[in-house]
């Protein structure tokens, strides 16, 4: 397992660029946005790791979401969840539904799930590389509470 990112949404994305980057020098190393879904995602580095993602390297990073439409979040809502590539998402889930943890987004598409820690901080895991054909039961399997 891989550490990937931990994703966080704000409210105003300029302010937020000027604090993580501006005064506390992050870099921004990707940026998506969808109209569709009315988002931002931005994806930042710590200016050391920022080096090593420049040469090809894959580093954690800080993902910060805007959503067009919200503006104040309430409750720890503004925390999103912890991000981790796996080698195999199925056997994977697999393992931890058997250790009884709940697979609350089970990985349909072959590519992504999401799980809860005891204290209901949401954890995604990642295929590592292409997403894994479909299969059951994970096709059918319903989500389960939030993530």
């Amino acid at each position: 397992m891989h550490y990937l990112h931990t994703m966080v949404r704000v409210s105003n994305l300029d302010q937020s660029l000027d604090f993580f980057c501006n005064k506390l020098g992050m870099v921004e190393t990707r940026r998506i946005e969808n109209e569709k879904g009315r988002f931002t995602l931005v994806f930042l580095a710590a200016d050391e790791d920022a080096k090593r993602a420049a040469a090809g390297e894959r580093v954690p990073l800080l993902e910060l979401t805007h959503n067009w439409d919200e503006h104040e979040y309430a409750g720890g809502r503004n925390f999103g969840h912890l991000a981790y590539r796996v080698k195999d998402i199925y056997a994977t889930c697999q393992a931890l539904m058997d250790a009884g943890i709940v697979i609350n987004r089970p990985p349909r598409d072959g590519h992504m799930a999401f799980i809860r820690t005891p204290d209901n901080i949401s954890i995604e895991l990642l295929q590592e590389g292409e997403a894994r054909p479909p299969q059951e039961p994970w096709v059918s399997m319903p989500n389960t509470g939030t993530w």
